[in-house]
């Protein structure tokens, strides 16, 4: 009687046993999913500029901003490629200014004057980048580190981002272009670039081809300079001493809220701001009057030039 009941005690048993082996090595099971999650935040970003996420997108130029030397566009000063620690301190930071360059105007410059381009086999739709290996070798993608700095004057913010390339640095771009210097361009002003193999131009504020008609170029006039309100109330200004936001003269910023007296009145030819604001000819927003909306490239447009003395952020 007691063997008629063993052989179904010895298969409870053993039930039990394997349903314990398997519960036992579940936990396990998640352990691929889990490694694999920080990929999706690898994503390239969009190519506007919210898409420049961690990004700080600052008005001005690094001179203005009071930026380390040796540091981002600086630590290349004379074109070539970047390697080892000197690429590391470029990445920290970028400057994008809406300039002239040779013939090409306006065109995109870094912080150390140098040209920048565009390729047209890459895409802006989606955005991304076709210049690897040795392309990347004579043309250097411009790139920034996470959590580093692009300062932009003369180019709408809402144009920069970066997209995600294949070695997963991430690479800015303006109105979705990807952006590279040409590695021969060794000075200020050089564009030894420009209309190479018939796919290199340099870029324009709105990510167009510098000195190409019909290449979505609007000839650098992307400031409203009408008075019409329609951008957001800026909270800052830098003011050049010369036109073009150039760094060869004197800067000076000016912050609100309300009105604000500037430091040095009557000297700027350019401004670069993050919104609308008002500029006066006299002291406590006084004077002669004129809203912008955004950078501008030369006051004397606005028969404005060496007459800003006061600002109003509201």
């Amino acid at each position: 009687m007691m063997r008629k009941h063993l052989v179904p005690l010895v298969a409870v048993l053993a039930a039990g046993l394997a349903a314990l082996t398997a519960c036992s090595s579940t936990p396990e099971a998640p352990a691929p999913a889990q490694a694999s999650a920080p990929v999706s935040s690898q994503a390239a970003p969009p190519a506007d500029g919210a898409g420049a996420g961690d990004l700080s997108l600052l008005p001005g130029t690094a001179k203005s901003n009071n930026s380390a030397p040796g540091m981002g566009d600086w630590a290349v000063p004379n074109g070539g490629v970047a390697g080892g620690e000197t690429l590391r301190n470029a990445q920290k930071w970028v400057q994008l200014t809406a300039s002239k360059a040779g013939d090409l105007d306006p065109v995109v410059v870094n912080g150390s004057g140098l040209t920048l381009y565009r390729f047209d086999k890459d895409s802006n739709n989606p955005p991304a980048s076709n210049c690897e290996g040795e392309c990347a070798q004579t043309w250097p993608p411009v790139t920034v580190a996470p959590g580093g700095k692009i300062f932009i004057a003369g180019i709408k913010k809402s144009a920069v981002g970066t997209v995600r390339r294949s070695d997963g640095t991430r690479q800015v771009t303006i109105n979705g272009w990807p952006v590279y210097r040409f590695a021969k361009d060794t000075k200020r002003g050089d564009t030894l670039g420009q209309g190479v193999g018939g796919t290199w131009f340099g870029v324009t504020p709105t990510g167009g081809k510098a000195g190409v008609d019909n290449g979505g170029n609007d000839g650098g006039q992307n400031t409203p300079d009408n008075g019409g309100a329609t951008a957001p109330p800026a909270t800052s200004a830098v003011l050049f001493d010369d036109a073009n936001f150039s760094d060869s003269g004197a800067s000076q910023g000016v912050a609100g809220p309300g009105c604000q007296n500037v430091p040095r009145p009557r000297v700027a030819s350019s401004i670069a701001t993050n919104g609308s604001l008002k500029i006066w000819t006299g002291p406590d927003c006084t004077g002669k009057s004129q809203i912008i909306n955004g950078d501008v490239t030369n006051l004397a447009a606005l028969k404005f030039d060496d007459a800003v003395a006061s600002i109003r952020f509201s």
